[in-house]
């Protein structure tokens, strides 16, 4: 079987399923991370070769250098994928897709699942419902949404993948100011209506444009109010055969064909407003969702979303079909949240739904699993309670952030 050569760029550690399960399938693994995760526990087993970039800023390389780097490892070596592991890479991944005519997702594309303002104005285009929202270029369109639109506002980066940047504007004198403050960065974000309600995320996978499967679940603690008031991060799963997760199958679907997919993992956010009941776009983005939510999805459905998408991947190299296992019906809940202590005791916390103890540092991370919703549900509170009494530290250390 011929090897192929699949090149992962991550600016964050993820990924390590993926690259794994890359390999088992018989090709070979180049890995272009940030200089300073060159100690991360990456699956080394399944890395051929390994180049790093120097950080200009979190997250941020210099793309030139990246093209000319990339220049020199194509001239030793066939190159048949560029993936994109974290969110942040995604553009990364187009330039070098399209500069090297290499296969995947280009640019034009690559904006719909990565700023917030070309994403919305799509879904908007599509006929899919979103909160009413604005550019920020122009000063007398800003002031005709906010005479038009009432308070509050959220002002968003546009290609922002935690909640870390978005401010909650009340007011016309306080929206001013934060664009003053802005400055010359004022281009990067977006205003739109703080509409209230209940969010959920759908992941999904995609082969030659049809879906293959879905996982819907609901935030009990979405990621912005997390990243502002600090506290404990929860995510349930949905029954399959619920109201809310039949809706949320369709307007997925809607969204993901409405902006060109093809092939991939998916991470899309919904909201449904408190005072209508209706179902809002928020975001998308073309990879697999952080925060641990595969490890949610697992739990419930038994699929793995990072090995299938690189199976999804490997099949078309190959030019294989794909088909993916039919998922359990489990109900399945998550829980983290930022801690005093590098490792938390998890005595008090042991139970038979427990699926998994999350290893990160400084964070208690729970996965439970029942057959019983309401089960999920009780070991969610109580966890939460118990964390909120003992353990929780509301002020994240310095470069720590929450990524759904």
């Amino acid at each position: 079987m011929e090897k192929k050569t699949i090149v992962c760029i991550s600016c964050y550690y993820k990924g390590y399923d993926f690259m794994d399960e890359m390999k088992k399938l018989g090709n070979k693994i180049i890995l272009v991370t940030s200089e300073n995760l060159k100690e991360k526990n990456w699956p080394w087993h399944a890395i051929d070769e390994t180049f790093y970039m120097p950080e200009l800023k979190p997250s941020v390389w210099n793309l030139e250098h990246l093209i000319q780097g990339f220049s020199h490892l194509m001239k030793t070596r066939k190159v048949d994928a560029v993936v994109a592991l974290d969110d942040y890479d995604v553009e990364k991944a187009a330039l070098i897709r399209e500069t090297f005519r290499i296969p995947g997702m280009g640019q034009t594309t690559h904006r719909y699942f990565r700023d917030k303002l070309a994403m919305r104005q799509k879904a908007k285009d599509s006929g899919i419902s979103v909160p009413e929202f604005t550019a920020v270029f122009n000063d007398h369109e800003v002031d005709e949404f906010t005479d038009r639109v009432p308070a509050p506002w959220v002002l968003k980066p546009r290609s922002e993948a935690s909640a870390s940047g978005i401010k909650k504007i009340t007011s016309k004198e306080q929206l001013l100011e934060a664009l003053e403050t802005l400055g010359e960065e004022r281009h990067l974000f977006l205003l739109e209506s703080f509409k209230p309600g209940d969010v959920y995320h759908v992941d999904s996978l995609t082969f030659n444009k049809k879906i293959v499967f879905t996982s819907a679940s609901k935030y009990l603690a979405p990621p912005m109010q997390v990243s502002h008031e600090g506290g404990v991060f929860r995510s349930k799963t949905l029954g399959r055969y619920s109201e809310e997760f039949k809706a949320l199958e369709d307007i997925n679907a809607r969204v993901l064909s409405n902006f060109g997919l093809v092939n991939g993992a998916t991470h899309t956010e919904f909201i449904r407003g408190k005072e209508d009941g209706k179902w809002y776009f928020l975001e998308t983005s073309s990879r697999v969702g952080g925060a641990h939510i595969p490890d949610l999805v697992e739990a419930s459905s038994g699929i793995n979303i990072w090995r299938e998408w690189a199976k999804i991947e490997d099949a078309l190299l190959r030019g294989h079909d794909y088909s993916v296992s039919p998922p359990t019906g489990y109900y399945s809940g998550l829980i983290v949240a930022l801690i005093k202590d590098k490792e938390p005791n998890y005595s008090s916390f042991e139970c038979e739904e427990v699926v998994k103890f999350l290893p990160i540092d400084y964070h208690v991370g729970i996965v439970y699993k029942s057959g019983d919703a309401s089960v999920v549900q009780d070991r969610l509170d109580s966890a939460a309670e118990m964390i909120h009494a003992d353990m929780l530290n509301i002020l994240p250390p310095k470069g720590n952030k929450l990524s759904s």
